[in-house]
C-alpha cells in the first residue's frame, strides 16, 4: 500500500435485524487509499472481516455514481457526510486525516425502520409516489408530448426539482424527520409540466395526505433538509407545495358550497 494511505477508526452502527437491539462496534480501517470512495472503502473493511469469519457491514448501494439514491447513512452527524453535492458512493477518502475517527449510523427517522446496519427501509417514499406523483390522464404518444411547447423557464425549474433521487437525506437529517422537500419535489416538476396541469392539485392533496399517514414529522423550515441534499434540490419547492395545497383545500370548499347551493 501507498505510503499516502490513511488509518481511520470506525465506530458502525450494527443491528442484526429489524427488531433487535442495535450497538456501535469499533473497527480499524487500515491501509485506506485516499483515491477510494467511502463504499470502497467499506467494501475493504468488508473484505477483512470476512477472511476473519465475522459478519460484514451491511449498506444499500447500486449503481455508485450518485443517479440512484439507493446509498446513504450518516457520518459524524451528516446525512451522506457533508460534503455539498455527493451521495456517499461520491465521498472520496481524500476528504478525511490519517487517524480520524468516523461515526457511520444508518438514517435515525420513524418512517424509515432499521433493516439491518446501515439499512434502512425507505418503502414510505414509494408509498407517497403511489398516492399521486404520476400522470394518469392520457397525455398521447412521446412525439405529442414533444409537439407541446414548454416556456424554457418552467422547463428548468421541472428539471430542477426532477433531481430528487429519492435518497432520504433530506428526512435523516431534519430534526423532526420530514418529508416535505422529496414530496415537494416529486409534486412540483409535474406541476410545471402542461401534461401535470389536470391532476395538479388533487396531486397536492393525496400526496400530503400520505405524508401524514406515515410516520413523518412536520416542516419548520430549517433548511436542513437542503443543506444536505446530493442534488441542491431548494426549499423554494417546498413553498410551491404548500401554495398548490392550500389551492387545494380552497377548491374543495368552493366545491362543496356549490353543491350546498346547488341541493
Amino acid at each position: 500500500m501507498s505510503d499516502h494511505a490513511i488509518h481511520l477508526q470506525l465506530h458502525v452502527w450494527r443491528q442484526s435485524g429489524p427488531r433487535a437491539s442495535g450497538r456501535f462496534v469499533t473497527y480499524e480501517a487500515r491501509d485506506i487509499s485516499p483515491e477510494m470512495s467511502f463504499l470502497e472503502m467499506l467494501d475493504v473493511v468488508n473484505e477483512r472481516l470476512t477472511a476473519k469469519g465475522e459478519e460484514p457491514i451491511a449498506f444499500d448501494h447500486d449503481c455508485r455514481e450518485g443517479i440512484c439514491g439507493t446509498c446513504g447513512f450518516v457520518i459524524n452527524g451528516v446525512a451522506h457526510g457533508g460534503q455539498k453535492g455527493s451521495t456517499v458512493c461520491q465521498l472520496h477518502m481524500r476528504h478525511f486525516r490519517d487517524g480520524d475517527e468516523l461515526t457511520l449510523e444508518p438514517w435515525r427517522a420513524r418512517a424509515f425502520p432499521v433493516v439491518r446496519d446501515l439499512m434502512v427501509d425507505r418503502s414510505a417514499f414509494d408509498r407517497i409516489i403511489q398516492a399521486g406523483g404520476f400522470v394518469s390522464v392520457n397525455t398521447g404518444s412521446a412525439p405529442d408530448g414533444n409537439a407541446l411547447l414548454v416556456p424554457k423557464v418552467d422547463a428548468d425549474v421541472a428539471m430542477d426539482a426532477a433531481q430528487c433521487i429519492g435518497c432520504g437525506a433530506c428526512v435523516a437529517q431534519c430534526p423532526n424527520g420530514a418529508a416535505q422537500l422529496f414530496t415537494a419535489a416529486k409534486i412540483s416538476h409535474l406541476a410545471q409540466l402542461p401534461q401535470g396541469q389536470p391532476e395538479r392539485y388533487q396531486r397536492a392533496q393525496a400526496m400530503v395526505a400520505q405524508i401524514e399517514t406515515e410516520a413523518f414529522g412536520s416542516c419548520t423550515n430549517y433548511g436542513e433538509c437542503e443543506a444536505v441534499c446530493p442534488k441542491g434540490i431548494s426549499i423554494d419547492f417546498i413553498a410551491m407545495l404548500n401554495r398548490d395545497f392550500l389551492k387545494a383545500a380552497v377548491r374543495v370548499e368552493r366545491e362543496a358550497r356549490v353543491a350546498g347551493g346547488s341541493g
